[in-house]
């Protein structure tokens, strides 16, 4: 059993642009143009998103701490900064 519906589509004017190019470079009518479109978009639609890879970072060994505890900011600038920081 077919399910043949008539409706009316309100179309914002940049995708009307769009079918109507399409439909005289295809001399197609334009319900053809519209249910190829919306046929496309639909079955993208229902597809499952495919996901990418999992990003993974390398581990870095970056050697022993030189303090304790990283608690006291300034004990910490003086390390990394030397003798420079006040």
């Amino acid at each position: 059993m077919f399910l043949c519906m008539r409706t009316t589509l309100s179309i914002d004017d940049d995708v009307a642009k769009i079918l109507e190019r399409l439909r005289r470079s295809r001399k197609e009518s334009f319900k053809t143009i519209i249910n190829e479109a919306l046929r496309k978009g639909l079955a993208s639609e229902l597809k499952p998103s495919r996901r990418g890879k999992p990003y993974a970072t390398r581990s870095v060994d970056l050697g022993r701490c030189f303090l304790n505890t990283l608690d006291d900011i300034t004990e910490v600038l003086a390390v990394a900064e030397g003798d420079s920081f006040k």
